[in-house]
């Protein structure tokens, strides 16, 4: 019996075995209702049978064989909406992958007293049944992860906005302790560790919207006015010394520093810079920010002294996600404001600007940040 004719002859049977696997799945916790156990799965099956009966040139055959790009998956067949509603009832990835193994198996086991084994026939069934199985599953995978991914970045997107408010409150709260009329010197010095905690967490905030933004698919947008760049890393030092008043930061600016620039998201660059160099410098030492204005650009040098980063972290130092990572031993107990997420959003605003961010750090130079931006942006480059 050819295996189309076997499917279409033995689909509720199939489909009750998919049930049961699938109901193994959750052995933990209560299952799904049958109806969400068994979504799509006869249309699923019922596409593969019209894939197999379709004729096939040996080219075609070919191109299925190298699988489908992302973006010619079709979002509308039976298998891509199968793997959306699978993320949305809480089936892990895995568990996707479980149940397109166990149908192939399930149907493959059922249709082998039925065959012709060896004939030419029975070869080819099996071949485009297995080409349409893995067509099916990669359709499944591309939407599961798809709609995984848009549900987390709005997570984050959500949870970041709703903090900035108890944020705002707790800045109020510090600026209000810190009063001289206010309360005694203790209360005065707890007021100033609530202001500098809520300032450190804001720029966390800010950092997880924007990475939410970026993996959202979105660009960061850009407000461009005319500015100074000199008053822009002013602002950026002083949120930075919010931040971290125990650290000595110096501020040098020298030639033409005027452009069209959107003034918050370069502060927002030059605060991450910052307050990550606050974080991993020597105590001994101020950290500074040079700003020097050519007749095609402007160049920002945020230096610190301190434990050189290895070149494998270099690499890797702009990808999101991704701490410091700085001799042993050096930095031992030295805490950490950071998600791994600000040189990724300062690279991010850089080539929006048009422009480019590099690093390097070695004993004599310390740790130099270099941000080179044009006067005015120009198409942002390519990401390397």
């Amino acid at each position: 019996m050819k295996l189309s004719t076997f499917i279409t002859a033995h689909l509720e049977k199939i489909l009750v075995e998919w049930d049961a696997f699938a109901r193994t799945l959750f052995a933990a916790s209560p299952a799904p209702p049958h109806h969400i156990l068994r979504d799509h799965a006869g249309e699923i099956l019922q596409a593969i049978v019209v894939d197999i009966e379709t004729h096939q040139t040996a080219a075609q055959q070919t191109e299925k064989s190298k699988g489908q790009a992302d973006e010619n998956v079709s979002k509308k067949s039976a298998a891509a909406i199968h793997g959306t509603l699978r993320q949305a009832s809480g089936f892990t990835l895995t568990q996707l992958t479980a149940e397109y193994r166990a149908l192939r198996a399930t149907v493959l086991r059922l249709w082998m007293p039925h065959m012709q084994l060896g004939t030419p026939e029975s070869v080819t069934d099996m071949m485009r049944f297995n080409e349409a199985m893995d067509q099916a599953l990669a359709q499944s995978v591309v939407t599961y992860s798809e709609n995984a991914d848009r549900t987390r970045d709005t997570f984050l997107a959500i949870l970041g906005h709703d903090l900035r408010s108890p944020l705002f409150t707790m800045k109020l709260a510090g600026s209000y302790l810190i009063r001289p009329a206010i309360g005694t010197e203790g209360t005065r010095e707890m007021g100033a560790r609530v202001a500098r905690s809520a300032a450190n967490m804001t720029a966390m905030v800010k950092d997880l919207l924007e990475y939410a933004r970026t993996q959202l698919g979105g660009e960061i947008p850009l407000t461009l006015r005319p500015e100074n760049m000199a008053s822009i890393c002013q602002a950026a030092l002083d949120d930075a010394q919010a931040g971290y008043p125990d650290c000595p930061f110096e501020l040098e600016a020298s030639g033409d520093l005027s452009g069209a620039f959107d003034s918050a998201r370069l502060q927002q660059l030059f605060s991450n810079l910052l307050n990550n160099a606050a974080q991993y410098r020597d105590d001994t030492r101020a950290v500074t920010i040079t700003a020097v204005g050519q007749a095609d650009s402007i160049t920002v040098q945020v230096c610190n002294h301190g434990p050189v980063i290895p070149a494998p972290s270099l690499q890797a130092i702009f990808d999101p996600l991704v701490q410091l990572s700085v001799e042993s031993g050096l930095l031992e107990g030295a805490p950490s404001s950071s998600l791994g997420l600000g040189l990724f959003i300062a690279r991010e605003i850089t080539m929006a600007h048009g422009g480019a961010l590099s690093v390097a750090s070695n004993e004599h130079s310390g740790t130099v940040f270099t941000v080179k931006l044009p006067h005015a942006p120009v198409a942002p480059q390519a990401k390397a």
